[in-house]
């Protein structure tokens, strides 16, 4: 069923034009005690951008990439040990544009629920697992507003999630929770506990349309720049 949902969502190169540069990040999706979780990685403390903060595997395309599923396969092997043949490629759902102004799209495939990860040190401190599930009805959630660099008013989701296995608290925010936050809506058709910045009756249409504005406010903005 969740294979079926995110095929229809998928934007396959819809989004490919747009001359902002590109960057890729893998939601990896497995199966555990019959539930479907999502894998999260923890960057390095000596990274420069972002460091400790969670985030899905993935970054900045490179020359040699055919295509955004090409670079978020490619950083998911080399930040986590991920092998490319070992991920079944669902789709690619509508992208987001990080606060450097990258367009980052996600790309959503199922692995195995047995892979080891094995984190590169110099870019990944930590590798968990939540149940997607949390992420329409999670235990410990707050949003404030957030006004971009182009004026953009959007809603940042801020979830809290206690991990037992690592006996700590994970925070997973911005661009990683929305992208957490639309997969769930996505598979399981249901209301969240929370506000979300969509119309849930036309889940596609109205998140395409959340994302031209914002590319639309970026764009509006480098032109009077000029």
């Amino acid at each position: 069923k969740a294979r079926r949902r995110l095929r229809e969502f998928d934007v396959g190169d819809k989004f490919s034009r747009s001359p902002l540069p590109r960057a890729a990040v893998l939601l990896p999706l497995l199966v555990r005690g019959g539930r479907l979780h999502l894998l999260f990685t923890v960057r390095s403390m000596q990274l420069r951008r972002s460091p400790g903060e969670v985030c899905f595997p993935g970054g900045k395309r490179e020359a040699t990439d055919k295509d955004d599923i090409d670079t978020a396969l490619r950083e998911a092997k080399e930040e986590v040990g991920l092998q490319p043949e070992k991920v079944e490629v669902i789709c690619r759902l509508t992208p987001g544009i990080d606060k450097m102004n990258n367009l980052v799209t996600p790309v959503v495939g199922f692995i195995e629920d047995t892979f080891q990860a094995t984190p590169n040190p110099d870019e990944v401190s930590e590798v968990f697992v939540v149940p997607l599930e949390y992420f329409i009805k999670p235990l410990n959630y707050k949003t404030f507003p957030y006004r971009t660099s182009s004026g953009y008013l959007t809603r940042v989701h801020c979830f809290t999630y206690d991990d037992q296995e690592h006996k700590r608290s994970f925070k997973i925010w911005g661009l990683t929770a929305h992208f957490a936050v639309f997969l769930a809506l996505v598979i399981f058709e249901e209301r969240p506990t929370f506000e979300v910045d969509y119309d849930l009756d036309n889940l596609l249409s109205s998140s395409e349309n959340n994302f031209i504005n914002l590319y639309a406010s970026i764009h509006e903005r480098k032109k009077s720049n000029l």
